[in-house]
């Protein structure tokens, strides 16, 4: 089954080399990429300079792909992966306890997979993560924070085997004064709606990571389903 992938980059890669990269990225060293073209020429272009989408083609026959969007996972799994490799501000004994519960209880050997599937935590999707952990929103407000802005979804090679399933087939240009004003109209997008709208709107019975530590909520709970 070959499925077609976008890299958005300030070069062009022909040969993505496994085990090089930014160990703190989301899901950890890896190739990361989109399905979605367009996305990929916002990821990579800058302010003042242009970009590639970089695209190819891989065969996921025999690959295993881990999809935290998956109905067998919760969101909590998605942030406990991120708790793993990015660096959050934790300000308070309720993030503290917060990330310390959430890496026993939600935690997924992700990188015994070929590749993952999830959402991409940039800038502002990273503060939603952050404001959850911290108890300023609920688990509700998380998981519709997640959609502001429709940044989609990323696929993350993380296998030797994967990487040698890649193959290149060109690139676009992304020109900067098209694409960089994209990519910043949808993360204020994302970043309006969740304040006027979403941050702001308590509603009876939502569920915060205060209750979900005291009550010992596990990924199995209904509630968080």
């Amino acid at each position: 089954m070959l499925t077609k992938l976008f890299h958005g980059s300030q070069s062009i890669i022909e040969a993505p080399v496994w085990g090089q990269g930014k160990r703190y990225n989301d899901y950890g060293l890896g190739f990361y990429c989109t399905n979605s073209l367009e996305m990929a020429k916002e990821w990579g272009v800058g302010k003042g300079r242009n970009g590639f989408a970089n695209c190819y083609e891989i065969n996921c026959e025999g690959l295993s792909i881990l999809d935290l969007n998956s109905v067998e996972f919760t969101i909590l799994h998605w942030l406990t992966v991120l708790l793993q490799n990015r660096e959050f501000d934790i300000p308070s004994g309720l993030a503290f306890d917060a990330k310390v519960y959430l890496l026993e209880n939600f935690s997924i050997p992700y990188e015994s997979y070929d590749a993952i599937i999830g959402y991409r935590a940039d800038d502002s999707y990273f503060s939603f993560a952050q404001d959850f952990i911290n108890g300023t929103i609920s688990y509700r407000q998380l998981n519709n924070a997640m959609h502001l802005g429709k940044l989609g979804q990323q696929f993350v090679l993380k296998s030797q085997l994967a990487f040698e399933r890649l193959q290149f087939v060109g690139y676009e240009v992304a020109e900067s004064e098209q694409w960089y004003a994209k990519k910043m109209a949808r993360d204020h997008a994302a970043r309006r709606e969740y304040f006027d709208v979403e941050r702001n709107r308590r509603q009876r019975g939502d569920i915060y990571i205060t209750q979900i530590l005291d009550e010992e909520m596990r990924s199995d709970d209904a509630r968080l389903r």
